[in-house]
């Protein structure tokens, strides 16, 4: 009898430790309702090979054609539509900027989504795929594909935005892009049209979205010290023809206008989903994340939307579209809300601050607090030609997008392959997530306290 109750107490300890060993599989509720999220050209394929997705899908798109929602949703077989709908990929489908079927994944994400809506929003979800990178992975490319090193004392003496326009010269692709938008961009229509504004825009997107923004970033972002840089950098777009009218525009109008198309919409979106000031993180940046708040930017120019710097200020920093809020009668708080997104945004502001001054956040969290950005005190540069020519030679200036780390108080990474100023640590959590499993919380301890419990019964039971 004592032999069977020390094997059975043997056993069970056996069992007890395996278990406690060996992870949890994710409780049933907690992977309840997931999907893999596809783009939605994949999610239009297999939507279409589903015969009842496919065939609600199509009525869907009947009903969204030439109606507005409450009136599609007084159909029954519409909104019947809908909700079949919201339990498929299509759903959750995301696109990706600059995809090879970007379009064609933004008219699908959108034919879903705008029966969703309760008319049209301020602020709408961006059809695109959360940005993980982050500044510093910019820093880092850029000084390898420049070769230059990362010392402040040259780069204070450097004019960033002509080196920006030479580092663009040395690669190909970049100058090819470069000099095509600026041909087109100034090429004149007649003595009343200055350009093709429509060819102008399509030129600057193909430059945006197929040119690294290793070389974009640093035309677009480059710090000043002087009017002749800032006008260099605001001359980057070629803004005559890309982004000046004779007449501005009401800013609701013009948004109105971009809404009209799937590509503009899905921009100008995306520029709020990232750009967006908050005030609960460091840099006023949703998720803390320059990266993405300067690619949605980016991503706007070449579209009715375009913004720009509005003046040569090497001193401050104000970015708008070309429009204001004359005329807008009972609607002008919202207009003024919608401008105020550009001009006064401190997340904007920030993230062009952050990617002159070559400055990102710490996100560790022992990591000394700091404010965002600061401009570093630099010596006066010599003013630039007007023209906006410029040698592929380098000659003796430095190409590079870091400042003084003491300023920074950050510490600095010693490595000369990489001439970064800071490394940054990242977390396993992606953007976005509003969950965390936690695969050996409950069930461990559950498992523990039953083994406890268990232990002095089956003692008393071995001492009989």
């Amino acid at each position: 009898m004592i032999l069977a109750n020390a094997f059975c107490l043997f056993f069970f300890l056996d069992e007890t430790l395996r278990s406690l060993a060996s992870p949890s599989s994710p409780q049933g509720s907690e992977l309840h309702g997931w999907r893999p999220q596809v783009d939605c050209v994949r999610a239009n394929e297999l939507c279409a090979a589903e015969s009842n997705c496919s065939s609600r899908y199509r009525t869907l798109r009947q009903c969204l054609a030439g109606r507005d929602r409450n009136t599609m949703l007084a159909n029954k077989e519409c909104q019947a539509a809908l909700e079949v709908l919201q339990e498929s990929p299509l759903y959750d489908c995301r696109c990706k900027r600059g995809m090879k079927k970007e379009l064609q994944c933004l008219q699908i994400y959108w034919s879903i989504h705008l029966g969703l809506t309760e008319g049209e929003e301020f602020y709408e979800a961006s059809p695109y795929e959360p940005v993980t990178s982050r500044l510093s992975d910019i820093f880092r490319l850029a000084s390898i594909f420049s070769g230059t090193g990362a010392d402040p004392v040259v780069s204070a003496k450097s004019n960033h935005c002509l080196d920006a326009a030479k580092a663009c010269n040395l690669n190909d692709n970049c100058k090819k892009l470069r000099s095509s938008y600026i041909s087109i961009c100034n090429r004149e229509i007649s003595p009343t049209e200055r350009c093709n504004r429509r060819k102008c825009h399509k030129a600057l997107r193909q430059f945006f979205d197929r040119v690294p923004s290793e070389y974009t970033y640093r035309m677009l972002f480059c710090s000043c010290q002087d009017q002749a840089c800032a006008e260099r950098r605001r001359q980057t777009i070629l803004p005559s023809c890309s982004y000046e009218d004779k007449e501005k525009p009401n800013c609701l109008d013009l948004r109105s206008l971009c809404r009209t198309d799937h590509l503009c919409r899905s921009r100008l979106a995306d520029f709020h989903a990232n750009c967006r000031a908050s005030y609960r993180t460091i840099t006023s940046c949703p998720a803390d994340n320059y990266q993405a708040c300067l690619g949605s930017y980016a991503g706007m120019i070449g579209f009715d939307m375009t913004p720009n710097y509005v003046d040569s200020n090497p001193t401050g920093i104000v970015v708008s579209p070309w429009c204001n809020c004359r005329g807008s009668g009972n609607m002008e708080e919202e207009c003024e809300k919608f401008l105020k997104d550009f001009t006064e945004n401190p997340c904007l502001r920030n993230a062009i601050q952050a990617f002159g001054n070559g400055t990102d956040v710490n996100m560790s969290p022992k990591g000394p607090t700091f404010s965002a950005t600061q401009a570093p005190r630099v010596e006066k540069t010599p003013s630039l030609p007007d023209d906006l020519s410029d040698s592929t030679s380098l000659g003796t200036s430095v190409i590079t997008t870091c400042t003084s780390i003491q300023e920074q108080g950050l510490k600095a990474n010693n490595s000369k392959e990489l001439s970064m100023c800071f490394t940054e640590l990242t977390t396993n959590i992606s953007p976005g997530s509003k969950k965390v499993i936690k695969l050996y919380s409950g069930s461990c301890r559950a498992r523990l306290s039953t083994a406890l419990t268990a232990l002095p019964l089956l003692m008393l039971t071995l001492a009989l």
